[in-house]
């Protein structure tokens, strides 16, 4: 148990030296850099093709799957400089594969968005160099998920509530969504619908508002 605990330890050391050293690395490039972390479906993808178009500065675009390239070819195809990174398995990035990725893009004067792995879970627990979380949810998964995956809304900088358009068709009990958010964190909670676009002004006037 304990050389268990031992190498978890030089993981999570390795991997927040890495990340200290790129952030530094972006600043010095003028990059603010942006992690994106959501559940598997709940429309991470699609906000950012929201947002993207409407930020006054150039994207990049660290898209994070276990396999696949299918949302790196949609941001590419619409003029969004992109790249993949597949982790075989693993539910999360990490520093390493993220500055690797930076390189890859040669990030400069802009806005780089990680999108991390669809998991509530794993991706909170990681520094991956970026300046903000923006945690991701909707309607459709349950007022229940501040009380399940607290970390997740712990560490989150800014909350989209996602497909606000369908609340007059789901069970969705806002005020206990709200209760369970507040009791972890006082980050501003932003109602968003990517498909409509619904909301994605105020999510980008909160982004242009931190941004140094």
């Amino acid at each position: 148990m304990s050389s268990e605990i031992n190498v978890m330890e030089s993981i999570y050391s390795e991997n927040e030296k890495i990340a200290d050293e790129l952030k530094e690395e972006l600043e010095n490039k003028n990059v603010f850099s942006i992690n994106v972390l959501g559940a598997p479906g709940i429309g991470k993808t699609s906000t950012l093709i929201q947002l993207i178009p409407k930020i006054p500065y150039k994207s990049f675009v660290i898209e994070g799957d276990i396999a696949s390239d299918l949302d790196t070819q949609k941001l590419n195809a619409l003029g969004i400089q992109t790249v993949q990174i597949n982790t075989g398995g693993a539910c999360h990035l990490d520093s390493p594969f993220i500055r690797d990725a930076a390189e890859n893009l040669n990030v400069q004067d802009g806005i780089m968005w990680i999108e991390n792995i669809g998991n509530l879970v794993c991706p909170a627990e990681f520094f991956i160099g970026e300046h903000i979380k923006m945690l991701i949810v909707g309607v459709t998964e349950g007022s229940d998920k501040p009380y399940k995956y607290p970390l997740a809304f712990e560490k989150a900088d800014v909350i989209l509530l996602n497909k606000c358009d369908l609340l007059p068709y789901v069970d969705f009990d806002e005020d206990f969504f709200m209760a369970g958010v507040r009791k972890l964190t006082n980050a501003p909670v932003i109602h968003i619908s990517s498909k409509s676009g619904d909301g994605i002004d105020e999510a980008v006037n909160w982004i242009l508002s931190v941004k140094k």
